[in-house]
């Protein structure tokens, strides 16, 4: 187990930074996401790490080693590709000995490590079965047992749980975190879900354009953003256009048009300034009836169920509209189109940046 660390890692293909400069250190034993839209940079870096893509520029150190180019077999690494790549000719067993063999371990100790990896994962009967005798969740651990017989310093995930349906990577997101948590292997995982990265992870670094916007905890990514982007990207968010209308001190109000004004704990920019806002809908509270006082009084223009949660879409003055979600379990879970409603906001959770997206 060591800890895996960045010092100005960057990749450019021709004049385009496609990794621009990350300098960052997962702990050992800590699980790290990294999460962002394709194209964000971030597979680039796992695949950096793992000795497949070779840096322009920065450091690789796991531990004190600085493994920027050594080869992959000489970097400690146990590797989770999206696709599996199990061998369809081989028995469970020989896909997860496959590697130990390339390692030259053999006999007692290959049959020991293989017994122990399988355990693992929970498939130590399933040693004489051939992949395509799994479902889909199986294979997937195969690999992690493949991964883990090695005993990796580090441990690393290329987007593991996309080729699965819904159901399996709820399982499959529960059973990673188990495992993760018992070996205390620190750990890569790239994804585009931003619900696997906070539900898995120690800290989440999310990225766009090559650039790290934020690396914290789950709960200071969702809670406090730290760029425009992040808190467009992160939840489920109502993306509008505003005119700052007010400040006060380092926040003041943001005007949507049609008489709709929204109060904002922090405003970068002057009075007057256009501004994207965004606000997102699980902020957003919901009341039957007329506006409290402070709320903002809207109707139902449209109801959408999806099991726990039941979202509206609010039609405010001028037609400014507002994406809203709630429980369906909650008081407020049967409201038809039509009905008079009113929308609390906290100013915590209204972000306004700049109109042309500097800053993100």
């Amino acid at each position: 187990m060591s800890a895996l660390s960045f010092e100005r890692l960057g990749k450019s293909y021709g004049d385009a930074d496609v990794v621009r400069d990350i300098s960052l250190t997962i702990g050992e034993g800590e699980f790290v996401s990294l999460l962002g839209p394709s194209g964000c940079g971030k597979t680039t870096i796992l695949r950096m790490v793992a000795g497949l893509v070779e840096p322009s520029r920065g450091r690789i150190l796991i531990g004190a080693d600085d493994v920027t180019r050594l080869p992959p077999n000489k970097r400690g690494l146990g590797l989770v590709f999206q696709s599996y790549a199990l061998f369809p000719h081989l028995t469970v067993y020989e896909n997860v000995a496959f590697g130990l063999r390339r390692r030259k371990v053999s006999g007692a100790e290959l049959d020991t490590r293989v017994k122990e990896a399988l355990a693992m994962v929970r498939l130590a009967t399933f040693g004489e079965r051939y992949p395509r005798q799994l479902s889909g969740g199986q294979q997937q651990r195969v690999a992690i047992a493949r991964a883990l017989a090695p005993h990796p310093r580090v441990l690393l995930f290329d987007e593991p749980l996309s080729n699965l349906d819904a159901q399996l990577r709820d399982e499959m997101q529960i059973e990673l975190k188990r495992l993760q948590r018992g070996l205390g292997v620190t750990t890569l995982f790239v994804t585009h879900d931003q619900g696997e990265a906070l539900s898995l992870s120690d800290r989440v670094g999310v990225m766009a354009k090559g650039v790290m916007q934020q690396f914290a905890t789950p709960e200071e990514i969702y809670h406090r953003p730290a760029t425009g982007f992040v808190a467009s990207f992160i939840g489920k968010p109502n993306r509008l256009q505003g005119t700052v209308a007010d400040r006060s001190g380092g926040g003041g109000s943001v005007s949507l048009g049609g008489g709709v004004s929204l109060a904002a704990a922090s405003l970068d920019q002057p009075q007057g300034a256009r501004v994207n806002v965004v606000i997102r809908q699980e902020a957003i509270r919901l009341h039957r009836g007329g506006a409290d006082p402070g709320a903002l009084p809207g109707t139902i223009a449209l109801r959408s169920f999806s099991g726990a949660r039941v979202q509206y879409v609010v039609r405010l003055a001028e037609g400014v509209e507002l994406v809203a979600e709630t429980s369906s379990h909650g008081p407020d879970a049967a409201l038809a189109v039509g009905t008079p409603v009113s929308l609390a906001i906290d100013a915590e959770a209204v972000f306004a940046m700049p109109a042309d997206g500097a800053g993100q």
